[in-house]
């Protein structure tokens, strides 16, 4: 019988337990995704869970310390970001240890906090791998999802794509082109800004660098994407 009664982890753990697909357990570190504790649910069933929940900031810390898939992707979705400090964003990072669980709480919480553009330059300063992921999916999804950031905000951000280019880590050199990508993508004159810095990219010693450019002027400057920037105003 399901369980209604979601207001503590204690319960939400039963439901996870009952939602359990062991099979997705196993081919989820076919891509990458390698928790130590998990029980295979795909995204569509958490975020329908964690809407039955509601917003818990208390609860959501209570979750992430259970350290399961589930639970810290549930925490990162019920969290009030009005609520969530510096310190948290700080620990809850340290706590990233491959890519989903990063991206799932960017795109769900750590970008709609007042720390976000503040963390976009701390962490990619940062030498540990998903630290550093993370401050430029920050970049990627404040591109798509802050409508009234103006465009100097992003042309400040370019330098930092620039240097994290260099990276040779699969997970900072995806990250750091995501982060090229939807800048570029946002308007007309931060396309022409991103394909310029793309150029300087490609010219630096480093085979990463060179994917980086690559890619980014791939799609930048498709006919798919000038037509569509040519529609926004």
């Amino acid at each position: 019988m399901i369980v209604n009664n979601l207001s503590n982890p204690e319960m939400i753990l039963e439901r996870l337990e009952e939602l359990k697909d062991s099979e997705a357990i196993g081919w989820m570190e076919k891509y990458g995704i390698t928790p130590e504790n998990a029980f295979g649910i795909k995204i569509p069933i958490l975020r329908k869970l964690a809407k039955e929940i509601g917003t818990d900031h208390k609860l959501a810390l209570d979750l992430w310390d259970l350290n399961y898939r589930e639970t810290r992707i549930l925490a990162s979705m019920i969290d009030d970001p009005d609520f969530v400090t510096e310190s948290q964003m700080e620990r809850w990072a340290s706590d990233f240890d491959y890519w989903e669980i990063c991206d799932q709480c960017i795109m769900s919480l750590f970008e709609r906090t007042k720390y976000a553009y503040q963390k976009v330059i701390d962490w990619t300063k940062r030498e540990e791998e998903y630290v550093k992921r993370a401050g430029y999916v920050l970049i990627a999804r404040l591109a798509v999802s802050d409508k009234k950031a103006d465009d100097d905000v992003f042309i400040s951000f370019l330098p930092l794509i620039q240097k994290g280019a260099s990276d040779p880590r699969n997970m900072v050199k995806k990250s750091v082109n995501w982060a090229l990508r939807q800048i570029g993508k946002r308007n007309r004159d931060l396309n022409k800004e991103a394909i310029m810095i793309s150029n300087e990219i490609l010219h630096m010693d480093f085979p990463s660098a060179k994917w980086v450019a690559k890619d980014a002027l791939k799609e930048l400057e498709s006919e798919l994407v000038q037509n569509r920037l040519k529609r926004i105003k």
